[in-house]
């Protein structure tokens, strides 16, 4: 027996498909909703997407594009709010929620939840509404806490929210064997309930362009080694790590510069982007002015320049539940050097595809630096074996694919229960 339709709801309260990405709270989990929403459509899928209402302007339904819709959901003021904040508003979310799938009749088989908070509704509905979920964590709070400390300043009930949500979950997406591990160390997570399915790229998006032409589009320079970090501007992120490496990378063949791509607009300032203002205080300790070009953010149409303009994509972060970045450089035949940790170390083949350094060491990122950045047949072949991994194992339709097959598994105990979408008071009367 199969299911009579395949209409699915995701959840991801912070993380909008129609966000502009760089910013604080934007980034990889804005990416994998909206491109596992388009796959999985092009599967057969009715997808809609549950967000936060951040904008008094924005419609309550956006049909995005063929199969997607995005539903934005009242839950606190109507504003862009720091994520550590939003936790207050969740049963608002799951309240409102609610009501919209009772009130528009909606029949979902499967919710996905992405990242704690939508976890946290998931549970809500699964109660009242009987509709099973899947967990998407994204990264996890005791991994968070591990590396920040008082830093921290999420609500100490994401862990009791997470453990639980571990326990009530229908089923676990890992992203990674290392995540899968701090599920399994952390929350008592049980291996038959979890499957490894990692994050992709778009193959339609990312793609070789030729490096002096791609360096022309960017206005980069063609006599210069070009090193880029590109992402989220958040401490986290290691791009202080990155910029204190290059005032330690010495015999380089040419000289080199260092392009950061991010933060939280397109023309940064010091007064209102304390991190950036925090970087540019070590590029100015460092005497590195010269040698360092910060972007601001760039459209996502802009990025495959800037990945294919550059010699190797450097990505330091202290932990990284996955990471898309580095994939999306590999994509455009660009060698990474990332930290050996979480999804980096699964998704960059260490001297095959890029090559891992301990977080925190700007010295070792120097010297691999120094190493690969004059030895250009390395670089060719690193990038050679990287645009081959990616498209073999790393897609966002091997991803849907992957993800189709698990909720396919699921389907039995979908069928077991007989969901029935509840009435409305004003129909019961009736």
């Amino acid at each position: 027996m199969k299911l009579q339709h395949k209409k699915i709801a995701f959840i991801s309260e912070h993380a909008s498909p129609l966000a502009s990405l760089g910013g604080v709270d934007t980034g990889g989990q804005n990416v994998y909703v909206a491109q596992l929403a388009k796959h999985l459509a092009a599967q057969g899928y009715l997808v809609d997407i549950y967000t936060r209402q951040e904008s008094t302007t924005t419609p309550e339904v956006v049909n995005w594009v063929r199969g997607v819709r995005v539903i934005h959901v009242t839950a606190g003021p109507a504003a862009v709010i720091a994520k550590e904040e939003i936790l207050q508003y969740m049963d608002e979310f799951k309240d409102n929620m609610i009501a919209f799938i009772i009130n528009q009749q909606l029949h979902y088989s499967l919710v996905h939840a992405n990242f704690f908070m939508s976890a946290l509704v998931a549970m809500g509905i699964k109660k009242e509404l009987d509709i099973p979920f899947v967990v998407t964590f994204h990264a996890l709070g005791h991994v968070r806490k591990i590396h920040q400390a008082e830093k921290d300043k999420f609500p100490e009930e994401r862990l009791s929210i997470e453990e639980q949500a571990v326990l009530e979950a229908d089923h676990i997406i890992a992203e990674c064997p290392q995540d899968m591990d701090d599920l399994m160390q952390y929350y008592n997570a049980p291996v038959n309930k979890m499957s490894i399915v990692p994050c992709g790229f778009s193959s339609q998006e990312f793609y070789q362009i030729d490096k002096e032409c791609a360096r022309k589009i960017t206005g980069l320079p063609q006599n210069e080694h070009i090193i880029l970090q590109l992402g989220r501007m958040v401490p986290r992120k290691g791009v202080d790590n990155v910029i204190q490496a290059l005032s330690k990378l010495k015999n380089a063949s040419k000289p080199v510069k260092l392009v950061i791509v991010g933060g939280e607009s397109d023309q940064l300032t010091e007064s209102e982007s304390p991190e950036y203002a925090r970087l540019m205080n070590i590029v100015r300790d460092l005497n590195l002015q010269d040698s360092v070009i910060f972007t601001g953010r760039k459209n996502r149409d802009q990025l495959k320049y800037y990945y294919a303009a550059a010699d190797v994509f450097i990505t330091t972060p202290w932990y990284e539940p996955f990471g898309i970045t580095p994939l999306e450089s590999m994509a455009c035949g660009t060698p990474v050097i990332g930290s050996d940790v979480g999804g980096i170390k699964y998704s960059v083949a260490d001297g095959e595809t890029g090559w891992l350094v301990p977080p925190h060491d700007p010295q070792a990122l120097a010297s691999k630096l120094a190493e690969v950045l004059n030895d250009e047949s390395l670089l060719y072949n690193a990038g050679a074996k990287a645009v081959q991994r990616v498209n073999d194992l790393f897609t966002w339709a091997e991803v849907a694919k992957q993800i189709n097959s698990l909720y396919k598994k699921l389907q039995p105990a979908i069928l077991r229960r007989h969901i029935v979408v509840p009435q409305s008071k004003s129909q019961a009367a009736a």
